[in-house]
């Protein structure tokens, strides 16, 4: 039997998801089943794989097989595309297609390819998440302070707040001009493989978390939007299932989105003069205040060539 004591750094993590970071190689089917059979416990309880941890809770972990490390080869060491960097924090611009961490059938991800290649970096961690899928702007902490304050500017879900993510989204279809504002409740499930799906569910729904998403029609195609897209609250997958709620999913969206529609974008046979195969989803700005300093800082990422390449191909075939 395993004890672990949360400290600064697993604040205000689920439950799930620290096991699965702190077991790596344990298949995440099987922590879901040890968290539902009450092997693992928290201060001595019972505990849901969302239980939130908080500093001092004590952990209880049954033994579990852990893959040996020897056979899991190590993440190769990779810089990416540096936005702003100081000693409290780094902002990078992740392309789309790498995952921010290794999990769920993935060996490595941004944060273990960023330590390799900073060995002597004393700490790394992510501040927040990217979809594997989205491409864009990505902090990470240098100091454990600055993942603290960082953290707790994210947790910020109500009223006026500095930090601030905006996205730039390729939809199907003509959004409506006067369409600004998506206040819709989300539920994240996760099927017994560790799939998470999220859905849209009513205001009275008991595990449903109020989302608001901010729209903004920037550029108009025949058969596409391209959106300005401000999140207020961060949830799981929220705008890529807002946008599939209003009817508008996002190009390339391999989730939620139009299947068939993504398979002739891939093809090159929805867009003349253009092949694209990832989802249009790109973190374009991010507004905080500097964690030691209190100063705001905007930080911008151009969009990537293959989208660029996309919305010419689209704005040439108008008529």
């Amino acid at each position: 039997m395993h004890r672990v004591v949360i400290d600064e750094g697993s604040e205000g993590q689920r439950l799930d998801n620290f096991l699965v970071k702190l077991l790596k190689g344990v298949p995440k089917t099987h922590v879901y089943r040890v968290i539902r059979s009450g092997e693992v416990r928290v201060n001595k309880g019972r505990a849901a794989a969302d239980t939130r941890l908080a500093i001092g809770d004590e952990v209880r972990i049954p033994p579990v097989r852990v893959a040996d490390r020897s056979e899991v080869p190590p993440a190769p060491p990779r810089e990416f595309t540096v936005v702003f960097e100081d000693e409290h924090l780094m902002a990078i611009d992740k392309p789309a297609g790498v995952a921010v961490h290794g999990g769920s059938g993935v060996s490595f991800g941004v944060i273990e390819q960023l330590r390799r290649a900073r060995p002597t970096a004393k700490f790394l961690e992510l501040v927040h998440r990217l979809d594997k899928e989205t491409s864009g702007l990505l902090l990470i902490a240098k100091r454990r302070s600055a993942l603290v304050a960082l953290q707790d500017q994210l947790r910020v879900h109500t009223g006026e707040k500095v930090i601030g993510k905006t996205y730039a989204a390729l939809v199907i279809g003509a959004w409506p001009v006067g369409k600004k504002v998506v206040d819709l409740a989300l539920n994240k499930v996760l099927s017994a493989e560790g799939e998470r799906r999220v859905h849209v569910v009513g205001d009275d729904h008991e595990a449903g978390r109020r989302s608001i998403t901010l729209v903004k029609v920037a550029q108009k195609f025949d058969a596409f939007t391209l959106l300005d897209v401000t999140i207020k609250t961060g949830r799981t997958h929220q705008i890529r299932v807002h946008l599939t709620h209003e009817g508008h999913p996002i190009a390339g969206d391999e989730k939620y989105g139009d299947f068939a529609l993504n398979k002739a974008l891939a093809k090159g046979a929805a867009v003349p003069g253009a092949r694209f195969d990832r989802m249009f989803l790109h973190a374009k700005q991010l507004r905080f205040a500097h964690p030691a300093t209190g100063e705001v800082i905007v930080l911008c990422a151009p969009l990537p060539a293959e989208c660029e390449a996309l919305l010419h191909a689209l704005d040439t075939a108008r008529p």
